[in-house]
Formats: structure tokens, sequence, C-alpha cells
């Protein structure tokens, strides 16, 4: 049972990104879904967070309108726009029961490995 983030890679500033979260072994639609990410030498920062039914999505990052958090089926994703070099972190995703309405979760069952996102010239 496990998440697996995939979608990480360079990219020039400004340009766009789309991260995937999926499940392997459960049904990744039955849990609200949370991305996280850490830069080098950083704690770790909360994104946001989207409800198990999709409607409801919450942001923790200060630049939300540069992040986006859908879900389709059993994926979700994370839509990255306009990315600066200081997005340059490793992404990942986590499942569990509910959104705390702070971007991140009430609980945490399931936590991915992550994935390089480097924006640069």
């Amino acid at each position: 049972l496990q998440l697996v983030e995939s979608g990480g890679g360079l990219v020039q500033p400004g340009g766009s990104l789309r991260l995937a979260c999926a499940a392997s072994g459960f049904a990744l639609d039955d849990y609200a879904v949370a991305w996280f990410r850490q830069g080098a030498g950083k704690s770790r920062e909360r994104v946001g967070c989207v409800s198990m039914t999709g409607n409801i999505r919450n942001y923790a990052i200060s630049e939300k309108d540069r992040f986006d958090i859908s879900r389709e089926g059993n994926m979700v994703y994370l839509q990255m726009n306009n990315l600066k070099p200081e997005d340059t972190a490793v992404y990942s995703c986590t499942a569990g029961s509910g959104c705390s309405g702070k971007g991140d979760l009430l609980e945490y069952d399931y936590w991915g490995q992550g994935t390089q996102v480097t924006v640069s010239s």
C-alpha cells in the first residue's frame, strides 16, 4: 500500500508542471489528499488539500493562485503555473481522513516518496 508521485522534473522559470499522485493497493478516491513540499535545507511546507469528493480544496501556500489541486478517479493532481526558482522542492502527496481547512489533513494514513521539481534556467 503506497502513494506514488510523478510528473516532476526540470522546468524554466515561468513554466508549468502537473504532478500526479497515484495509489497502489488501495482506492485513493476513498481519501482526502494533501500535497506538501520540502526544499533543500528547508522545513516541510503545506501546499494544499482536496477532499475525498473533490468539492473542497484549501491551500496553505502563500501564492495559491499559481497552484491548483484536482482529482479525477483514482488520481490527484497538483497543477503548478508560473513556476519560480523558490518552488524548487521535493513534492509529496499524502492521503488521510479529511482536510483540516488549513491545507493539510486531519490524519495521515499514507505518504508518497516525493517527486523532485527543479525550477531553473
